[in-house]
């Protein structure tokens, strides 16, 4: 059943976007049954299920911690998380650089910017991630790659509301592009679309889309 809806949706996806299958609070009998089925692409929004999760499955899954991340939690999943895609401080981009350099290794990350109407997303703003880019601080991190830029529209019905939404975080990513990551071919990622917005996403240039009850039906 869950290797029908993914290949279902895989059949519909341009080339360059990668399906990210959101298991949280899906069991892991759920989640092998997606890997054999070819998936290698998992998001994970809390960092205790994710470690649970990770060390009962396959060690080739590519973990995505899509979820908001607290400072404190970055140590448990440093070891391994493939890509942070909530990165919305530069207070977590430092702790984020410092586990990964306890553990050697460089971590990939997305900078979130909050691009919804609703007052409960996360996220950066333009002027704040411009300030971030600058600062000193984040000129003196050595083990993060950022990678590209992560939002969330708004859960409305609106399509024209989500579709400019979504354009908005693309001239975002643009902008960031050309002004600072014009010469790293890494800063390619625009996560943006779930289950119920992706074709959207997509039409507007999307990289990645994170889809959980599309594939694992609801919670």
């Amino acid at each position: 059943m869950i290797a029908e809806k993914l290949q279902k949706i895989q059949a519909t996806l341009p080339n360059n976007v990668c399906l990210i299958a959101v298991s949280k609070t899906k069991p892991v009998s759920a989640i092998q049954e997606a890997y054999d089925a070819g998936q290698r692409d998992f998001g994970e929004n809390k960092v205790q299920e994710l470690v649970e999760k990770q060390a009962q499955l396959p060690k080739d899954i590519r973990w995505h911690l899509i979820g908001h991340l607290q400072t404190n939690k970055v140590k448990y999943a440093a070891e391994f998380v493939h890509l942070i895609h909530a990165v919305d401080s530069l207070k977590l981009l430092v702790e984020i650089d410092k586990q990964a350099k306890k553990n050697g290794r460089i971590q990939k990350v997305l900078l979130q910017f909050f691009i919804a109407q609703e007052e409960t997303k996360f996220g950066l703003d333009l002027p704040e991630a411009l300030d971030l880019l600058e600062s000193s601080t984040f000129k003196a991190l050595q083990n993060i790659e950022i990678c590209g830029v992560m939002g969330m529209a708004s859960f409305t019905n609106d399509e024209q509301q989500i579709q400019k939404e979504f354009e908005h975080l693309r001239t975002i990513y643009k902008t960031l592009k050309q002004s600072y990551f014009a010469e790293q071919s890494s800063f390619s990622e625009i996560s943006m679309g779930m289950s119920g917005d992706y074709p959207i996403a997509i039409k507007s240039g999307s990289t990645m889309i994170r889809v959980g009850s599309s594939i694992f039906g609801g919670r």
